[in-house]
Formats: C-alpha cells, structure tokens, sequence
C-alpha cells in the first residue's frame, strides 16, 4: 500500500491506529478525528517493545483517547498533535 493510498484506507475503518515507523505520516495535515497515527521513531527491532509501552500509556490506553492524534514514540517519551490543540509532550511513567 502506497502512502496516499492510507488515509482514505483508514477512514473506512472503525477507529484505527495505525503504527508505521515511516515519518512520512508524521505531519499535522493528517490529523482526523476518526483515526490515530503512530510514528515509532524507535530502531525496527524495538518496534514492537515500543508499541506496546505506548498501548499502556495512561494517556492513550482506549481507542478513545487515541482518536484524532499523531504521536511521535521515542525513547524519551511521547510528542502527541490533537486535532485543534497545542502541541503535548509525555515522558514514560516508571
């Protein structure tokens, strides 16, 4: 599936988030209330460690919570874009 391809991929499903570990996705222009983007800016083979930390994250633990965000995983914690917000920062609880 090719990049532009994903959006309109992602607005037939049901509240997705979508994890890549391509920063092409991480722009504010994609951000929509009906879906969740996840940029794991983490080596591929923590990928899958970092996608789970982040799924157990107090802050983003439902679909809910997700919605209508791109979030940017590192190893130092979290930058999240919120449809009509300011910029939010969370650093990995202990």
């Amino acid at each position: 599936m090719q990049d532009y391809e994903l959006i309109p991929f992602l607005l037939q499903r049901r509240r997705p988030t979508f994890f890549t570990l391509d920063n092409d996705l991480h722009k504010r222009k994609y951000c929509h209330s009906r879906y969740c983007l996840v940029y794991l800016d983490v080596w591929q083979y923590e990928a899958a460690s970092f996608l789970r930390r982040f799924l157990h994250h107090r802050e983003f633990n439902t679909d809910a919570k997700r919605m209508g965000t791109i979030i940017r995983v590192t190893h130092t914690g979290l930058q999240v874009w919120r449809l009509h917000d300011v910029d939010i920062r969370y650093g990995w609880a202990k």
